[in-house]
């Protein structure tokens, strides 16, 4: 388990190291150093994107690179079609993909690489015209990359839960399993033959394991 560093510290007396620490010991070519690490804003974030093209979430005043690749992409897509058309259908919220960033908790601003907001989260079902919502996501997805550390997920998967998220999918392409949250402490582990299920989220929605990594072996094949 990744050791968390005392939020009362004053982050004036850390170092490197510490900051590293406190971010899951991420590879260093994922953060950036404009603007200075602890001076970031959601500006930063939106500005990032729009001037380099770099997909970047918001940690404590960090600007974090997301881990990213087109097996990922080419995944998450599948996972966005799979959700929205179970919830288009249902009429239950939407589904964002993953150059939607939320501001989950103050200070942090996630991009799950798919995610499905129940409409009871927004009042009177009127999407907030924010490019950044302050909104948790009902269900988080996220496709693991060879950047990603445990730190790093551990973390991220704290912030989710405690922003209120209640279903949390780590899929891995690289061993073809997943693993399903529904806090931090309880995970059910599925092999390349399990189906994700929306569970109390999405009642009635599945999607096969297997289905979904034919998606790298036969692109564009009916599963």
């Amino acid at each position: 388990m990744a050791t968390t560093l005392d939020p009362a510290a004053s982050q004036e007396e850390w170092t490197l190291a510490d900051l590293l620490e406190d971010l899951g010991h991420i590879p260093l070519s994922r953060i950036r150093m404009r603007p200075p690490p602890g001076t970031a804003t959601e500006e930063d974030v939106l500005k990032a994107e729009g001037h380099t093209g770099r997909i970047c979430e918001l940690i404590d005043g960090v600007l974090v690179e997301k881990a990213m690749g087109y097996l990922e992409s080419l995944l998450g897509g599948a996972v966005v079609e799979a959700l929205r058309h179970f919830v288009r259908q249902r009429d239950l919220g939407i589904v964002l993909t993953a150059d939607g960033p939320l501001r989950i908790l103050l200070g942090q601003v996630r991009i799950p690489d798919a995610c499905f907001i129940a409409w009871d989260r927004f009042p009177g079902r009127k999407l907030p015209k924010t490019p950044i919502p302050a909104v948790a996501p009902d269900l988080a997805v996220e496709i693991l990359s060879e950047g990603n550390t445990p730190g790093e997920m551990e973390r991220k998967l704290r912030d989710y839960f405690a922003a209120g998220v209640r279903l949390v999918w780590y899929i891995d392409p690289r061993s073809r399993t997943a693993r399903v949250y529904t806090s931090p402490e309880r995970c059910e582990e599925l092999g390349a033959q399990g189906t994700l299920s929306g569970g109390d989220v999405l009642p009635g929605f599945e999607l096969s394991l297997a289905a979904l990594f034919a998606e790298i072996d036969s692109p564009g094949r009916e599963a």
